[in-house]
């Protein structure tokens, strides 16, 4: 699978126009991982964020600490984009039966089924082959806290901190979210939320899938959170393993941005 590299991609460098940039990125050579800043323009009304896991609780409770402090500036990232007509997409994972009754959720339910370029997986699982190991070891134990509590589901909805409008819409399935944006003209794609090693990657609506799907993807990288102990390899931070992380995106996947890139598009 060859990446959609901002460095290559000739669909994202016609939409560039150097005299109003409004995204910064940062992309990555995929040889050398060097990273390359560039300028682009979206327009907002073919533009979509999709917040990805947000949720209210965790069984890793560091990772719930550090979701309840990044869904505040993720909720006002939003609100401003929503204003510019940016479409915003809800997708707490698993949680869709919480929601069943909202038109937010209906929309995108009732959302005309248009087959897709490639198959819509359940997850998309890394191939070593297209973009190599991940930077850290987030197998062993990718939990942060001082004693590791019992994997189980501790979750029911998304994070209270982030506000749901009517315009809105909440799905975790990358085939509805799909239909939606076809039936939207929707053709730029930011996704933001946790785990980037795992649900951002690897969801059926995740950056792996959105990515073969056509879409143009890019990373908030300054609204996310991994899964990481840093007792395991590479032996770093949780926030450098963190950074490790968005540079092996960067690098072989897309380019990222800051949220605050967001509030300026037009």
């Amino acid at each position: 699978m060859t990446r959609r590299s901002f460095l290559l991609s000739t669909s994202f460098a016609a939409q560039a126009i150097p005299q109003t940039p409004s995204l910064h990125l940062r992309a990555r050579s995929r040889k050398t991982g060097v990273a390359v800043m560039e300028t682009l323009v979206w327009k907002p009304r073919e533009t979509a964020i999709i917040i990805c896991d947000m949720w209210d609780n965790h069984y890793c409770q560091s990772s719930a600490r550090r979701v309840d402090l990044i869904a505040p500036h993720l909720n006002a990232v939003v609100a401003k984009a929503r204003g510019l007509h940016v479409e915003i997409i809800h997708a707490p994972s698993g949680t869709m039966d919480v929601y069943a009754d909202l038109p937010q959720r209906k929309k995108m339910q009732q959302a005309k089924m248009v087959k897709p370029p490639v198959p819509i997986a359940n997850w998309c699982y890394l191939d070593e082959k297209a973009e190599g190991p991940l930077p850290v070891d987030d197998q062993t134990e990718p939990c942060d806290d001082a004693v590791v509590g019992e994997k189980v589901r501790r979750y029911s909805r998304q994070n209270k901190a982030i506000q749901m409008n009517p315009e809105d819409g909440i799905s975790d399935s990358g085939q509805e979210i799909y239909n939606y944006f076809q039936q939207q003209g929707t053709r730029n794609v930011v996704l933001m939320g946790v785990h980037l090693n795992m649900c951002v990657l690897g969801r059926s609506f995740g950056i792996r899938q959105m990515t073969r799907l056509g879409k143009n993807v890019l990373l908030a990288r300054d609204l996310i959170d991994s899964m990481y102990d840093p007792r395991q390899k590479p032996y770093v931070t949780h926030e450098k393993g963190t950074e490790l992380l968005v540079e092996h995106v960067e690098r072989h996947w897309c380019a990222s941005i800051l949220g605050d890139d967001l509030t300026r598009l037009g």
